[in-house]
């Protein structure tokens, strides 16, 4: 009798552990002519994916696949990197130069922060937030921007140019694009798109090293996703996720596999919940127009 309750206890905990499985969908839709970059996960099941040309963002849950704009659009503004941290999110700019940062509850803004890029060509590209700033790339600057944090998370009024040294060279293209930090928020990761190189980066004092990858690129680099010593490289326009294995101190690593899935159209940036990786289509060279439809994929699950 106790091994037929214990066999009926374990074939129900299975079955709800696929039910439960199953309720996360593949694909989620995103309102039409969305056109999305950024992507971030929050609380719970909750997503958030931002849109360049209105600067809206959208809200989601990833159980269900429902979701609604939380962030209505407005003239001057972007949304391209986007990260969650202690309810707000996060929002890189683009070309408007600036940082943008919302309450994750209602969408209200908080901070409308003119970042400092010198006057000349800007592209605000990608967001990381550790626990006493907010680091943003440049895609034609060879600095970072730092906007300061509370103790509670909340932003500074200003923000300041970390100025980069060491073995990052800016060049003709699309320099920075993705960004990701170790927990304790003194390393930051970037990748060069142009290149396809992977820098690491001293957050107090902007030295970079490169990561040697051993004679590796990737390529179209986008958005990035350090988990551990596993670092996740969306490579855009190759429809891929690199998975690069780190060595410890970040020195060096290789590229271990990659992650494709045919749902994939041009995903610019990821985000975890739990062991799920999620990316977002940005489906850049297709047309975009109000019936354009675009998707956040599972990547892995």
């Amino acid at each position: 009798m106790r091994r037929t309750i214990l066999l009926t206890a374990i074939v129900a905990v299975i079955a709800a552990s696929a039910a439960l499985a199953k309720s996360f969908p593949a694909t989620i839709a995103l309102p039409n002519g969305w056109q999305p970059e950024g992507i971030a996960v929050g609380d719970g099941s909750t997503f958030y994916v931002g849109s360049i040309p209105t600067g809206a963002v959208y809200r989601g849950d990833l159980r269900t696949g429902k979701g609604a704009t939380l962030v209505q659009g407005a003239t001057g503004r972007a949304a391209i990197g986007v990260e969650h941290d202690r309810g707000r999110l996060f929002v890189a700019g683009g070309m408007t130069g600036k940082a943008f940062v919302y309450n994750a509850r209602t969408g209200a803004l908080v901070r409308d922060v003119q970042l400092p890029t010198g006057g000349g060509a800007t592209f605000v590209n990608d967001v990381v937030v550790t626990k006493r700033a907010a680091f943003f790339t440049d895609s034609n600057r060879d600095v970072l921007y730092r906007l300061g944090l509370s103790k509670n998370g909340a932003p500074v009024a200003t923000a300041s140019a970390l100025q980069l040294t060491g073995d990052f060279e800016l060049v003709g293209g699309f320099n920075l694009n993705g960004i990701d930090a170790t927990p304790d928020g003194k390393t930051l990761v970037v990748v060069q798109s142009v290149t396809g190189k992977l820098f690491r980066v001293v957050a107090a004092s902007g030295v970079t090293k490169a990561i040697d990858l051993g004679g590796a690129l990737v390529t179209n680099g986008d958005g990035l996703l350090l988990h551990g010593r596993t670092l996740y490289v969306v490579q855009n326009r190759d429809n891929k996720i690199a998975v690069v294995a780190l060595a410890r101190g970040l020195a060096s690593g290789r590229v271990a596999r990659a992650i494709t899935n045919p749902a994939f159209d041009v995903p610019t940036t990821i985000d975890r919940q739990g062991s799920r990786i999620y990316a977002v289509n940005a489906r850049f060279g297709t047309a975009a127009g109000p019936s354009t439809t675009y998707a956040v994929v599972l990547a892995q699950g």
